[in-house]
């Protein structure tokens, strides 16, 4: 069957293409497994939350008739500004608007947050850009530059907020820098979320060319409910594509984790326990809740544009498990700068098995993708990452998080990262092991190697499975180097940078290469310790046991001062040249290209082809580098999908050139 929304209808019908409803809401509320909702251009000021569940071969679609057209908004309309002072005007809103939750009395604030939590889920937005949120009415008043903001020229539009408790209203003063309000689109966020179901196991969605904005999403941590503007709240099946997701509070899409009232919040709500320890309960009562295969995951994102969101474009603890994430651009994430964490990117996953991330352009974001606990099976492949990393222009804000393209965390792997484009001064933060790099242009450093884990157990699984297979902490190493290509873009010199909790300073490598695997032993070396003529002792063994597990590297290509692992296999390293290296990225006409010499220095250089039995197995879920489904990998296709022949050159490109559109 199929439902007709138009929200400039005459009036309020029954959902037949002659009288058709009004609000998304009202289709939602009887869409059944098969049918479809078209949804006619227009905003929708509503919070569409879907009752029944589709099947996998009879889906419930809702569509945009035309590609963004119908706007789906968390946020209201304020036309009742009144001159207050100077530039700031102000307004006051009756808290029976607001419901059940305000998101002006609601801070941005739990588990893994770092900074102060000095934020509210609200937020006023001018002509669809939000404005900074002061601490104090003078600091609104005064409208001076936000110097963390990442376009700092854009804070000095403020807000600020409190409560009038006699006449039980929320007050908002914003300074406007000059321009009228009430002539201009003021919106400020007035609901949680956009379009998600309010409880779980309502799977088997599609939702095709909506533009979502403007909520009050809350802050969401691994080991609490993790809301977003749309999301498929702890099912199985969603498609969300063709999409623009932008300005949400927090985060955008949402693939995570249920509420589970014992374990919300935990530690920041009572202290005695570690968020860590939080974490691992999470994963053995989220197989209580039924976080299995069959019945959690496999959904698509993709083809989506997400931008301007505060915490994360994507993100999602287990719930976002076989899923699929392509073909989006995702950018300018958490740009403000106004709130400070350990969940923060343009993709955060914890527990992202078998997630496949292709395609994807990546950039201006605090971090590119972060991968956190249980990136096993993940593979990151085909993507374009760049310019995430701070501007050197802003100061650092207390409470925030590195940037990098890519940060996997205490994950025992195996973790895929293959035929990328990574153009950031950080290519990947390494506090983890059981990764593999192959067919990579990575142009910044490997950063934190050996570190970050400190004495963390985490959970690895039966392969392809959420089931847990046992628990370990880091022995680091188990890492694969193959036919990447190397270059010392950026600056050579260690990074200062600062420690997200607490104070003090901290130097980060910046010198490209493998040479940050120099302590690590290759395989005849670790091996060597294990005498197999003899009874096993345990004791005798406990060094090894507990000792950095081997490397391996091989056909990479070191260029412009990008340093190798002391014992590269068939490698290539050119220290200096006559000729300066290049590799730039243009924008032009609304497309990328890749400006590079890169293959001049290469001449006839070439490796062999790649494939998971050169790979192995990650050791300690004993796990192959493979498919989702079990099947092999044979590294012959390249960035684009071109097939690799029997010429295999370093680097995500099958074949050489100087300019490359992306």
């Amino acid at each position: 069957m199929k439902y007709y929304v138009d929200a400039n209808a005459v009036k309020d019908g029954n959902g037949s293409i002659e009288r058709p409803f009004r609000r998304i809401s009202e289709a939602a509320k009887l869409a059944l497994p098969g049918d479809e909702v078209l949804v006619a251009p227009g905003v929708y000021r509503e919070y569409v939350d879907p009752v029944h569940a589709g099947t996998e071969d009879a889906r419930i679609t809702y569509s945009s008739t035309t590609p963004l057209g119908a706007v789906i908004t968390g946020a209201e309309q304020i036309k009742t500004w009144q001159p207050y002072k100077e530039n700031v005007w102000v307004c006051r809103i009756a808290n029976s608007v607001f419901g059940e939750y305000n998101p002006y009395t609601t801070l941005v604030y739990g588990d893994w947050y770092f900074a102060t939590p000095n934020k509210h889920t609200g937020c006023v937005y001018l002509n669809d850009k939000a404005l900074y949120e002061a601490t104090t009415l003078e600091e609104c008043i005064k409208g001076d530059i936000y110097e963390c903001s990442w376009v700092p020229e854009e804070s000095v539009y403020k807000w600020y907020t409190e409560q009038d408790t006699d006449s039980d209203k929320t007050i908002i003063y914003a300074n406007f820098q000059g321009q009228d309000p009430n002539e201009k689109n003021v919106e400020i966020n007035v609901r949680r979320r956009c379009f998600m179901p309010s409880i779980t196991g309502i799977g088997y969605h599609t939702v095709r060319g909506f533009k979502i904005d403007k909520a009050a999403t809350t802050w969401a941590p691994p080991a609490a409910f993790q809301d977003g503007m749309i999301g498929p709240h702890w099912s199985k099946g969603w498609i969300i594509e063709d999409c623009e997701i932008s300005n949400s509070k927090c985060a955008g899409i949402s693939l995570g984790k249920y509420l589970d009232p014992d374990n919300d919040h935990y530690f920041t709500n009572k202290y005695v326990k570690s968020p860590t320890q939080m974490e691992r309960d999470a994963v053995c009562r989220g197989q209580y809740h039924g976080w299995m295969k069959e019945k959690i995951g496999s959904h698509i994102v993709r083809r989506c544009n997400i931008h301007h969101c505060e915490q994360g474009g994507i993100i999602g603890r287990m719930g976002g498990v076989f899923s699929t994430i392509e073909d989006n651009h995702i950018h300018h994430i958490n740009n403000m700068m106004e709130l400070g964490g350990a969940e923060i990117a343009g993709i955060k996953m914890h527990a992202a098995i078998d997630v496949l991330m292709r395609r994807n352009h990546i950039h201006h974001c605090t971090m590119g993708i972060w991968c956190d606990w249980e990136a096993q099976g993940t593979r990151i492949t085909q993507n374009l990452l760049h310019d995430n990393q701070r501007p050197s222009y802003t100061k650092n804000l207390p409470g925030s998080m590195m940037s990098q393209d890519i940060f996997v965390e205490v994950s025992h792997g195996p973790t895929l990262i293959d035929n990328n484009i990574l153009l950031s001064d950080a290519s990947l933060r390494f506090a983890t092991q059981g990764v593999a790099m192959v067919h990579n242009l990575i142009c910044g450093a490997l950063t934190d190697v050996g570190g970050g884990t400190t004495w963390r157990y985490t959970p690895y699984h039966i392969p392809h499975r959420t089931e847990v297979m046992g628990f370990m902490t880091f022995l680091h190493g188990d890492n694969r180097f193959y036919n990447n290509i190397f270059v010392q873009k950026w600056s050579s010199e260690d990074y200062i940078t600062y420690y997200d909790q607490g104070s003090g300073i901290r130097r980060e490598n910046r010198l490209v290469g493998t040479h940050v695997f120099d302590d690590y032993p290759t395989y005849e070396e670790w091996i060597a310790q294990f005498d197999f003529s003899n009874r096993p002792n345990m004791r005798a063994l406990e060094p090894a046991h507990s000792g950095h597990l081997p490397v391996w590297s091989e056909g990479n290509v070191y260029l412009n001062g990008a340093k190798p692992w002391k014992n590269e296999v068939n490698g290539l390293f050119v220290e200096n040249s006559d000729q300066d290296l290049k590799v730039e990225l243009v924008e032009k006409d609304g497309s990328y290209y890749l400006t590079t010499n890169i293959y001049d220095y290469l001449e006839d250089f070439s490796d062999r082809m790649i494939h998971t039995e050169v790979l192995g197995k990650a050791f300690e879920p004993e796990a192959y580098f493979e498919n989702a489904d079990g099947t092999p990998i044979r590294f012959d296709e390249d960035f684009f999908g071109n097939h690799r022949g029997i010429h295999v050159i370093p680097g995500p490109f099958a074949s050489s050139s100087d300019n490359i559109k992306l």
